[in-house]
């Protein structure tokens, strides 16, 4: 498998994104491109041990930021964005993976990979990290604000993905809203209630956040803004709550005199410390982004994965492992499959 990364994308560019690539191409074995100003990679490719691994570098002398808009992206045709894209597109890499500008990978991959036929907006979807079973929730960035017939094609998209990757039979969509009445919420969201319940899907109606925790759908459905700045809100919250847990368990002293105390003798307190420890790594370890690397990009002819912008080496590589599955999963033709196309 040959995947792309944007050597140029994250806010520490391109330490991790290069360092993340190393390690993608050391565990999986799969071809790693890594696109950017090409001696810049090279330097930073130096510092680590890469025998025997398959890591190719594409020159790309442009580099899209933050600060650059959707025009910018249609002009900077040499960036690593564009040039990553391209090479996706015309067949010589499998999946392209950026921790970059959101707004320019979109716009990117609207210029170079098209959308797939008839969608009219793509959607970013990812895995929520806090619900009991798998959720896939969808938009988290890519439209800010859909009409709401772009609202039910993310449905259908991400009903298929959960149906045909994931192996949901008839998956429970929902929308986000900000109560279960179906009147509830802005003339979009009641529109696409409608449009939802009338669209064949299995769908539940609205869902609030405490519903999607619990798992009450398997795929839910929201505007890019309100989507991204959930699931902000939780890697927040989450990693708020690692860092308590931790302080009050571990580095205060009467914390832990009070667990021994809890139960009588020390020897008894033990093994409940012992078998905490790892159930708390195991929160820890589900609570953080870096697990899950980025978002799918559904909705264009190719394997886009976005990253967060403070992107570390792990979540690069787990961003890749993202990639690979989706190519692996064939994603892109199960969606065109399911719409018809």
């Amino acid at each position: 498998m040959r995947i792309v990364v944007d050597a140029f994308g994250s806010d520490a560019c391109p330490v991790p994104d290069v360092e993340g690539a190393v390690l993608a191409a050391r565990k999986w074995g799969d071809e790693i491109i890594l696109v950017g100003p090409e001696e810049r990679i090279r330097a930073e490719l130096a510092k680590h041990h890469t025998e025997g691994l398959s890591l190719r570098v594409v020159h790309a002398p442009e580099v899209l930021t933050m600060e650059d808009h959707a025009e910018d992206v249609r002009h900077k045709t040499q960036s690593s964005i564009r040039v990553g894209l391209q090479l996706v597109q015309k067949g010589e890499a499998d999946a392209f993976v950026s921790a970059g500008n959101t707004i320019a990978v979109l716009s990117g991959a609207i210029f170079d990979l098209r959308r797939i036929p008839g969608i009219h907006r793509p959607a970013l979807g990812t895995l929520y990290p806090l619900s009991n079973q798998r959720v896939l929730l969808l938009d988290i960035g890519a439209t800010a604000d859909p009409r709401p017939e772009y609202l039910v094609q993310f449905a259908q998209m991400g009903a298929i993905y959960a149906e045909r990757v994931w192996g949901i039979a008839n998956p429970r969509v929902g929308l986000l809203a900000n109560g279960e009445e179906e009147e509830k919420g802005t003339l979009t969201l009641r529109e696409t209630h409608h449009l939802l319940a009338a669209s064949g899907l299995n769908f539940v109606g609205n869902v609030e956040p405490k519903e999607v925790v619990h798992g009450h759908a398997d795929v839910v459905v929201t505007d890019g803004f309100t989507g991204n700045i959930m699931l902000k809100t939780t890697e927040a919250t989450a990693s708020f709550a690692a860092h308590l847990l931790k302080s009050e368990f571990w580095q205060k002293p009467l914390s832990k005199a009070g667990l021994v105390l809890m139960i009588p003798g020390l020897v008894l307190a033990l093994p409940g410390l012992a078998l905490l420890t790892p159930a708390f790594r195991r929160l820890v370890r589900r609570m953080d982004y870096a697990e899950y690397g980025g978002a799918l990009l559904l909705g264009v002819e190719g394997v886009v994965i976005v990253g967060h912008g403070r992107s570390n080496a792990k979540a690069i590589m787990n961003a890749i492992r993202q990639g690979r599955e989706a190519v692996a999963a064939q994603v892109i033709p199960t969606i065109k499959a399911g719409l018809g196309v």
